[in-house]
């Protein structure tokens, strides 16, 4: 009897292996039918995933809308919009009409610029404290998201302004955190559907 069922085994590991070959033929032919509802993000591979899509995954009209403030702006105010809006940063713009980035206000500024060193919130512009455009980390909207997560872990930073010749966006680690979970998500649920034989 044992004989037999040794025998047997080459047997299941070949019909094993070409159900897992059809399988995987049926698999790619349907992947791109699976839940058309579903995010872009969640079918490309973080690596195909561009900061130019994740910007968008926060909703049409969002898309190039940021919060942002002016070199002469009081401080105090700054943080109150900052406070309003739920947000740790304000890209900081040049005086004047053209949208010229001059750098990045962040609630880490404040604290060590103003409550660190005693100053006043209400009598100091964003211009004197905020991280000035020359040590500014930016990134362009073609740039996957491993390269965002790769810069914002490198310089532990928690918010990157898009820059497309001028700023077009700005991206969080929040968002990047949020893509990359909505990836898997994806992925996970393809998984389970090909398991379950959703796909036969």
């Amino acid at each position: 009897m044992q004989a037999i069922v040794r025998g047997m085994r080459p047997c299941q590991e070949t019909l094993k292996g070409a159900t897992l070959k059809h399988c995987q033929g049926k698999y790619s032919l349907k992947r791109n039918n699976i839940n058309p509802g579903s995010s872009p993000m969640e079918e490309k591979g973080l690596e195909n995933v561009t900061v130019s899509d994740v910007l968008k995954s926060k909703g049409e009209e969002k898309v190039g809308s940021w919060i942002w403030c002016r070199t002469h702006d009081i401080v105090d105010d700054a943080a109150k919009n900052m406070a309003q809006h739920n947000i740790g940063s304000l890209v900081v713009l040049k005086p004047g009409e053209q949208q010229q980035i001059a750098g990045i206000f962040t609630e880490r500024d404040y604290l060590r610029k103003i409550i660190g060193q005693g100053r006043s919130p209400k009598y100091t512009r964003v211009g004197e404290i905020m991280t000035e455009e020359k040590k500014l980390i930016t990134l362009p909207s073609d740039a996957n998201i491993l390269q965002a997560m790769q810069l914002m872990t490198d310089n532990q930073i928690r918010h990157l302004p898009v820059i497309d010749g001028r700023i077009v966006g700005m991206i969080s680690i929040v968002d990047v955190v949020r893509a990359v979970v909505d990836q898997q998500s994806g992925e996970l649920k393809r998984l389970n559907e090909f398991i379950q034989g959703e796909y036969y």
